[in-house]
Order: C-alpha cells, then structure tokens, then sequence
C-alpha cells in the first residue's frame, strides 16, 4: 500500500511550521512535498534589520532543505488547484510545469501587499514583504544620501533625503526607526555641503502609532520615533504619487525620491479561484483549520480565516504569531486524518509583541507586562533568536558587530527598481531581465519603472536594442514577440497586469476576479476550482533557444535575420572577434535614465578591453 501524499503550499510561518511538524509526527508514514517558489524560509520581523544594514539577507533565510531533511521541496508556484482531481499545477522558476498528486492539501501562501486606490502608488511606490524589496531599499536609500551630500541645490538635496513611509503598523514603524539611525550614522561620517540632514516621515489615516497593539506600546514607539526627528503625522495618508514627490490628504505637498508602502497585507489571491466560501479574501475553516466539506483540504496562516475560541464571532488577526502557532496545529489535524494522534482545536493564548526600533530601544509587553527602553530591547532580541528556527548564531554575531563596528553603507545594485514592483503577487521573488514569460501569466513589469530609469540605454549599462550584443527588436528573428502576440507581454494598466481582452492565454479583465498572482502564480493565471487550465492550452508560447519547452521566451543573444550579429552603429572595431554580451536585457520602452540605476560595466569603442576587463 502506497504511503499518503501531503502538499503544502507556501513555507511562510504556517508552512513551514506545518512541514516541521508533520514531519516529526509522520516519521516515515507519509510523503511530505512543500512548494514554495524560494527554498529559504524568511524571518520577516527581521526584515526592517535587512534593510538597515544590521544583518546581512542570508541571516534571515533559513534554508528549507538543510532544516527539513525529510520533506521533499519543490521550487515553483501553484497557479491552478483541481480539487476534484486531487492536483496542484504548478510553474517551475525556469518556466517549466508540473503537477502534484496529494491526498491531503495544505494552503498556507500568506499574504501580498495591499494597494489602496491613489493614483501614482502603484508606479512610484514600493513594498517591503520580501528579500528583494529590502535590499532594493538598503541601495536606494544609500544612493539618495550620497546623490544629496554631492548635490549643490538645495532643493535637490531635500527631495533626496526625504524618505516617506505609508503605514504606522509594526512593519512602517520600524522601518522608519532603523533608517532614521541609518541615515544618520551615514551624514555624520559624510556631511552634507548644503548642511542639511536626512527627513524621514510616518504616515496613517490611524489615530495613533500601532493602533492595533496597546496604547502604552504606541505611545513608547512614538516617543522614540519623534526623538530621532521622524516626523510623525497621524490621520496623514498619500493622496497622490507621483516621480517628483507626493501630495497628502492634508493638501501640502512633500518633495522625495522615496516612497515606502507599508500599508498592510491582503491573503495570498490563490485562495479565491477556489469556488469556495471566504471571509474577506480569506478562505473559511473550522477551529481545526479545516475547510467545510473538504476533508481533504487545510488551510492556515494569512489565507484561512480561522475562528477565535477566545472571541466568538471573530477571526484570528493576519500576524505572524498566530501563523506559526496555526501551523503546528495544522499538522496535528493532518496527522490525525491520517489516523495518527488525535484532533485539537485552535486555541491561544496572547503572549504579546516586541518592536524592535533599533539601538537599545524598543518596545515590548511580554506576557502582558509593558516595557521599553534596554530592557525592552533585550527581550525583544532574546524573542527572536527563540523564535527563529535557524542562523541564531550568525545573527547574534551580527548584532555584536553592529554594536561596535560602523555600519558599512555601500549600495550593490543587486537588485534594480523594476525588478521588485509593488503590484507584486510573489514579493519574495525579484523579476529578472530574460525570465519567461508564460502567455496569460506574466505581465510587463510596470512598463515603467517608479523613478524613472532605463536600461537600455544609460552609460555603462545593457546596450540597446538593435546595438551589438543587445536584444534584437521586436518582431524579428530570435527577438522578442510582438505585444497582443502569442507568448508576448500583456497589456500595460490591465488590473494586476492581467492581459488584455482576446489576448491568446487571457480571459476578459470584466471576469477576472482582482489580484494577481499567487505565491504560486503570475498576475492573471488561470485558476479553477475544476481542473487547472493551463496557459499553455490555450496559446503556443515561444519556444526557447529552440529547446521546445513551453513557457520559456526566446534567449536575448543579438542575432539578426541571416544569424549573423548586427554591425556596430559608428566606429570601427579593432576586435577580430564578435562583440562580448553584456548581459540580460531588462523590460522594453523604459523611459531614460534616472538616479536609482546602479553602474555597470564600462566598454570601449574602439575595441580594446578596458583594465580588469575579461
């Protein structure tokens, strides 16, 4: 006899948890698949340390395969789930599809930012609910500093040392704190010529600061804040956005290069393809984190709305307590379906929450007791190194460092502004220049990126299009597909970059339900509660490099028609060979450069290499 299969769905905190669990309470009895589109599980309440430069990404990111040895992971994300089938159909990080048989389905995807409608937000303004969008704005905070101290207008140098944050929740609130004591420590080592210093600002439509912790909690968080010279405006929001700055709901208007979006979250748009009965965006289940009617289907974490013992007629709140508390019981009930241990209902038991703010401050109640101040701190970092389930030591050897050691404020370009766009359905994933892209799924990343830049044709950068070792126009041999073609990009300004109507792959945007794509899934994938359908069935997409796998588009390699490579636009070459590539080409029609584009590598045109150039 066959051992069960059990799918998870996402390793956020509910995922993970559950994985861990089952895996301890299966020994060996069943075959444990975890799909996740990363293979690290993400600290998130470290993440505003990330971005300060107090601890490196990697100290965050508890691998998966190195800590769940016995549960088998699978990179991809879920864009179709045929309950009746007892399938999940998912799309590799190259491209390629698969499905996965299960007996037992857990959905623990999480959450994805939530967008408000302002005009400008979406363009100009960018989350922080991943890996990729910290160190996005680790480099574009260093950057605006350094463009500021060399800048001779004043004016100029204001708008660059302005940095906004949307949001008062624990997310914004830290974020503010740590970059305040960022940018600080990087003025003192390196003045200003015009003898400004840095402006960060917290805004909310909320009364207070962390309306949903304790006022004493609020009241100590803006204390700490106010002392650092973060101007904090309660009943503030944004009601314009724009590349220049922001127009507030007061009506004055704030000049900045940065705008930081951490309103809240909003379940993972998975869940809602499913047909079944939801409770604002999450998927309804009993205390035993099982769907009604679905014996074979759990849900947990920010996806499932699960019932609160402790306050009939409400739901457990979306925080990451709850979630890992909610894994551990979800694998006790998937064990028990499998007739191993015993049912238990969700119940809790609120321990309280800490906020790091930075330094020796923070604020915390522990067991209902407030504090703040070192003492706050220190149990705050005692929390986390408890809680995280990997890299304890490397964190707090970080944290040593960082308390006797500079912080080294240095911008890797790792990461480029299009790359982390805040309509993003899997945040923790960068969009890559030259990925595939999937008829129906991927969408044009914004069409413009928020502050302006452009690859394709900066200094140093990607050549353009049609230049040696760039990527050949549109509509040519081996080049990208035209848009409205089979396996080309979408419409731009569809809702959640869903393509446009009688596009081959899409469906008519007035039929789509909102959101995009899931942590298993592009903006506007297919998916059913039937069985999945695939883009591919209903448009061929471009085969890649001639291999004939789906979903891939075809290789930027700068070959014309005849195979041959393109001649250079003006001077002649003293190099008997053809042209090197430079790299990936990133997304078509950006408009010209701006400040966020990091260097790249500096070519001649006469032919010669430059020193250190391979």
């Amino acid at each position: 006899m066959s051992r069960p299969r059990i799918v998870i769905v996402g390793a956020g905190f509910a995922g993970y948890r559950t994985a861990r669990t089952l895996s301890r309470l299966t020994r060996h009895q069943a075959d444990i698949t975890l799909l996740n589109p990363t293979d690290y599980f993400l600290y998130l309440p470290l993440l505003p340390q990330v971005a300060a430069g107090i601890l490196e990404p990697r100290r965050v990111s508890v691998s998966l395969s190195g800590t769940l040895p016995h549960v088998r992971l699978v990179l991809g994300e879920a864009d179709g789930i045929d309950l009746d089938g007892h399938t999940v159909h998912y799309t590799g990080p190259e491209g390629e599809e698969g499905t996965l048989p299960f007996d037992r389905l857990v959905l623990a995807a999480g959450s994805v930012n939530k967008l408000l409608p302002i005009p400008g937000v979406a363009e100009h303004a960018h989350g922080f609910r991943g890996l990729p969008e910290a160190l996005y704005l680790r480099d574009h905070v260093t950057r605006q500093v350094e463009l500021a101290a060399a800048a001779d207008d004043r004016a100029e140098c204001a708008a660059r040392c302005t940095f906004v944050v949307v949001g008062a929740g624990y997310t914004g609130t830290e974020v503010a704190a740590h970059g305040a004591m960022y940018t600080d420590a990087q003025v003192r080592r390196h003045p200003m010529r015009t003898g400004m210093r840095p402006r960060w600002m917290l805004l909310d439509v909320a009364p207070r600061v962390m309306p949903e912790m304790d006022e004493r909690l609020s009241r100590t968080a803006e204390r700490v804040l106010r002392q650092r010279g973060v101007d904090v405006r309660m009943g503030t929001s944004v009601k314009e956005a724009t590349h220049d700055g922001v127009v507030l709901t007061d009506g004055s208007t704030v000049d900045t290069r940065t705008l930081v979006w951490c309103v809240g979250v909003r379940p993972d748009p998975l869940v809602e393809s499913l047909g079944l009965p939801m409770e604002r965006g999450r998927l309804l289940v009993d205390p035993h984190l099982q769907v009604p009617g679905r014996p074979e289907l759990f849900a947990c974490g920010d996806v499932a709305a699960v019932p609160d013992l402790n306050q009939p007629g409400q739901y457990t709140p979306m925080t990451a307590q709850h979630a890992w508390r909610h894994g551990k019981v979800c694998a006790q009930n998937v064990a028990a379906s499998l007739g191993i241990g015993e049912r238990r209902a969700y119940r809790h038991r609120d321990m309280g929450f800490v906020v790091d703010l930075g330094g020796a401050k923070a604020a915390a109640n522990p067991l209902g007791l407030p504090m703040s101040g070192p003492a706050a701190g220190a149990v705050t970092r005692g929390y986390h190194l408890a809680a995280m389930p990997g890299n304890r030591v490397r964190v707090a050897a970080d944290w040593l460092l960082d308390a006797v050691l500079p912080r080294q404020a240095v911008q890797l370009g790792l990461v480029r502004s299009w790359s982390v766009p805040l309509e993003s359905s899997s945040p923790e994933v960068a969009r890559v220049p030259g990925s595939p892209k999937r008829p129906g799924k991927d969408a044009d990343p914004a069409g413009q990126r928020p502050d302006g830049e452009d690859a394709g044709n900066h200094t140093g950068g990607e050549p353009a299009k049609g230049r040696p070792g760039g990527e050949p126009a549109k509509n040519q041999p081996s080049g990208e597909p035209a848009k409205g073609q089979p396996g080309g990009e979408p419409a731009k300004e569809q809702p959640g970059g869903e393509p446009a109507k009688n596009q081959p792959g899409g469906e008519p945007a007035g039929s789509r339900s909102h959101g995009g794509r899931a942590k298993g899934g592009q903006s506007g994938s297919p998916r059913a509660s039937g069985k999945p359908r695939r883009a591919v069935e209903a448009a061929g997409p471009p085969a890649r490099g001639g291999s004939g796998k789906p979903g891939r588009a075809p290789r930027a390699s700068g070959a014309g028609v005849a195979g041959k490579r393109p001649t250079a636009p003006s001077g002649p070459s003293r190099s008997a060979g053809p042209p090197t590539d430079p790299g990936p080409e990133p997304p078509a029609n950006q408009p010209p450069p701006g400040p966020d584009i990091a260097p790249g590598p500096v070519r001649r045109t006469d032919g010669r290499a430059v020193e250190g150039d391979s």
